[in-house]
């Protein structure tokens, strides 16, 4: 089954890595963060990806085209050139790079990469959002309920101090801890491949008409994922993740965990947070 990196924003948010690199390529534990997304698929099977790029495309070609070398271990004779390479974690990846245009939005990258995606079911995410998600449980879903689209429900990482307040009186603080039911987008799709009939045009983000469209039709359905999930938006975030990195495992490695999956009815709007990814 073939999986879609989305790869194409600008990255604005992180501008102070990506005015020199694309999003996709900054780093992560010494790695770029759309390697710790494809390292997810890849524990579960799905080693077919075709990587949507737009801005700084190029690099992510040159980075591809040369992984082999870049991450291998080498002798060579330098009388001829002849050289044997060693790679040290060899992968068995399919890696296609699609230049899908600078200015086109997620739906618009999806709806050029038509030719690409063989009329199969197939997946799709983000290259900045890392999560510890049973693909093989999201796959499973997705074909239990028979419709068009999938999104994974994710619950935001806490980021404030939650207050409880009796009057004016503080009677409970406590850091970052989530009480309350709030789902958003997290990427990790399955898609049919009539979700494309919902994309008018390039310059359409998968997060707005299509997905408003598919939940109103009743195609889209959410797999709701209670284990680790988060973000690379700014600078803070790349941060994090940079340090949950220098354990043997990053959590979003770390599988098996107790996850509660429910079955949801198709929403009347597509209400779930997009985490400001429209040009990702």
């Amino acid at each position: 089954m073939k999986v879609v990196l989305l790869a194409g924003g600008l990255g604005s948010r992180l501008a102070e890595e990506t005015h020199r690199i694309p999003k996709p390529m900054v780093e992560v534990g010494g790695r770029p963060i759309i390697l710790h997304v494809m390292d997810i698929y890849s524990h579960w099977g799905f080693r077919d990806f075709i990587i949507a790029g737009g801005y700084k495309c190029m690099l992510i070609k040159s980075f591809f085209h040369n992984f082999h070398l870049s991450t291998a271990d080498f002798t060579v004779a330098l009388g001829n050139g002849s050289m044997i390479l060693r790679p040290n974690r060899p992968l068995d990846w399919n890696v296609s790079v699609v230049d899908t245009g600078v200015s086109t939005m997620t739906g618009g990258r999806l709806l050029n990469l038509r030719n690409w995606l063989d009329r199969d079911t197939f997946m799709v995410t983000y290259s900045d959002g890392v999560g510890n998600i049973d693909l093989e449980a999201l796959l499973a879903f997705h074909r239990s309920h028979g419709r068009l689209a999938t999104v994974t429900a994710v619950q935001p990482p806490a980021r404030f101090g939650n207050l409880e307040l009796a009057g004016d009186q503080v009677v409970e603080f406590t850091e970052k801890v989530r009480k309350h039911e709030t789902w958003i987008n997290g990427g990790f799709f399955v898609f049919e491949p009539g979700v494309l009939d919902y994309i008018p045009g390039s310059h359409e983000p998968l997060e707005k008409l299509p997905l408003t469209n598919l939940a109103r039709d009743g195609e889209l359905f959410a797999y709701k994922h209670r284990g680790f999930w988060h973000p690379m938006d700014t600078v803070r975030d790349r941060d994090v993740l940079d340090g949950m990195c220098e354990t043997d495992e990053p959590p979003w490695l770390q599988f098996g965990q107790e996850e509660t999956v429910e079955p949801s009815s198709p929403a009347p709007l597509f209400e779930m947070a997009t985490h400001g990814r429209n040009a990702g």
